[in-house]
């Protein structure tokens, strides 16, 4: 059928390319504009990050790891020995054999502790004085003083508590996590990551890669001043619209680019990270806005106190994350391994405990009070625990072979010791928990079977607890 001109004569030849001219611009023009039916269809595509099924009905949905960088020592928080005052200034009884230490000095005397020990709650759980405000809390921790791994050193043993293998490459719990349950919340990161005090954490990023899985999986580092997020807040003179724009068009692009190359996951991460970046401009500023919080709640987490402000500030950004659905956030406390107590462990202890039994009272008291304690899994450990020898005259080596720590929430029977160690506290005996049977436990609290949960890497089937740990059930509460 003929188009008729303005006069109602049929459009000749000539006037037809005219008017159709400006058409063909507008063609060329959605070329490179995005789709906007490909871009709905594309955004309404699987995310890998998209909330999964549980295995079973585990009662945590989310994790906050306090990370005690350095190693704790056991033997001056959670688990007295009396036999360490009556050995005092002697060698390692023969009946323990050869004891290898990460600085060597195996026959160095036996050092009592100098901490005053009382029981607390209805549990009666044994706690030092320097713990006084975590004590008020006893009732909500499931105490584990049978803790071993295979790292004698900090390089090994951060690297195995945080991926089960003293080696790079694997990938970290948080991701096995964020891989098996997904997140729940589109406008955040999964899995977030906290370092506090001056220092770097031992192997920086690989305590929270993502190993051989799909980067999209790794952590999220949040900065330790300033914004803790880099570039959250857009440039003013660019609209929300405009940047809607921008950011659908380099999507198609780098979807284009990543077509050949579907191998390289990285690209797929930086495609689904300037998305999340975009929802997160408009989310996280009132997520980690923490002037929202009233006066008593930032008291309760020492933030008026310099000591306790840092670790404060992030466990309080660490609930309200949780409370947003962020899945797994790792809070490390001292990086740089201050908690390392290899001489002078009365100062570095009472600095480290100081700065630290506060904010973790009150996340706890937070949690439960909010009612989000029953959900969120709240674990508190270092990458070993120190040696019932002196070092030095006043310090504690590496124990790699017994050390604590707790859970609370997140299904666990608090109020009590599991598991023991000797009667030095050098080595774990009964009910030992390896790394993989921690990590194995972690995942069964969170309704996840660490043996059901596979990532097949290069034809393999690849699991967090590399087919050797077990959940110690024995902690979940009836």
């Amino acid at each position: 059928m003929l188009t008729e001109n303005k006069k109602g004569n049929a459009l000749t030849r000539r006037e037809m390319l005219l008017h159709s001219g400006g058409g063909f611009g507008a063609l060329a023009l959605a070329g490179l504009l995005p789709d906007k039916q490909a871009t709905a269809s594309e955004s309404a595509a699987p995310s890998p990050l998209s909330a999964k099924l549980k295995h079973h009905a585990g009662k945590a949905k989310s994790v906050i790891f306090l990370f005690m960088d350095g190693g704790p020592s056991h033997l001056d928080t959670f688990d007295p020995k009396p036999a360490l005052e009556k050995l005092a200034g002697k060698p390692i009884p023969e009946s323990f054999g050869r004891v290898i230490t990460a600085m060597g000095e195996f026959d160095s005397p036996i050092m009592p502790t100098k901490r005053k020990w009382k029981q607390h709650g209805e549990g009666g759980l044994w706690i030092s004085d320097w713990l006084p405000h975590t004590a008020k809390m006893a009732d909500e921790l499931a105490v584990i003083r049978s803790c071993w791994t295979n790292g004698i050193n900090h390089s090994g043993g951060m690297c195995q508590m945080n991926t089960g293998t003293q080696f790079a490459g694997r990938p970290s719990l948080g991701s096995w996590v964020t891989y098996g349950l997904g997140t729940e919340n589109e406008n955040l990161p999964a899995f977030v990551v906290m370092q506090e005090g001056k220092g770097r954490v031992i192997n920086g990023s690989r305590n929270w890669g993502a190993g051989f899985m799909p980067a999209i999986y790794q952590g999220t580092t949040m900065e330790r001043s300033g914004p803790p997020f880099s570039n959250l807040i857009p440039p003013k003179h660019i609209a929300n619209a405009q940047q809607r724009q921008e950011l659908d068009f380099l999507a198609q692009l780098n979807r284009r680019h990543a077509e050949s190359r579907q191998e390289n996951t990285d690209l797929d991460a930086r495609i689904r990270s300037f998305e999340l970046a975009f929802q997160m401009q408009s989310h996280a500023p009132e997520a980690i806005d923490l002037s929202k919080e009233s006066a008593d709640t930032q008291k309760m987490y020492g933030m008026d106190d310099d000591k306790t402000a840092s670790y404060g500030r992030n466990l309080l950004m660490a609930r309200r994350l949780v409370e947003r659905g962020v899945r797994f956030v790792q809070c490390y406390h001292g990086a740089g391994s201050k908690w390392d107590a290899h001489s002078n462990i009365e100062a570095n202890h009472t600095r480290m405990c100081g700065g630290m039994d506060l904010p973790v009272a009150g996340l706890l008291k937070d949690l439960k009070q909010r009612g989000l304690l029953e959900q969120t899994l709240v674990v508190w450990g270092g990458e070993f625990g120190r040696t019932p020898m002196s070092e030095k005259g006043n310090g504690r080596d590496h124990n790699p072979t017994g050390f604590t720590m707790w859970m609370a929430g997140g299904g666990v029977q608090g109020g009590q010791a599991y598991g023991t160690t000797d009667e030095l506290g050098l080595h774990a005996v009964e009910d030992r928990l390896h790394v993989h049977d921690i990590h194995s436990t972690i995942l069964h609290l969170m309704g996840i079977n660490h043996r059901k949960l596979i990532y097949t890497h290069k034809g393999r089937p690849e699991r967090i607890d590399q087919n050797e740990g077990r959940a110690y059930k024995e902690i979940v509460a009836t």
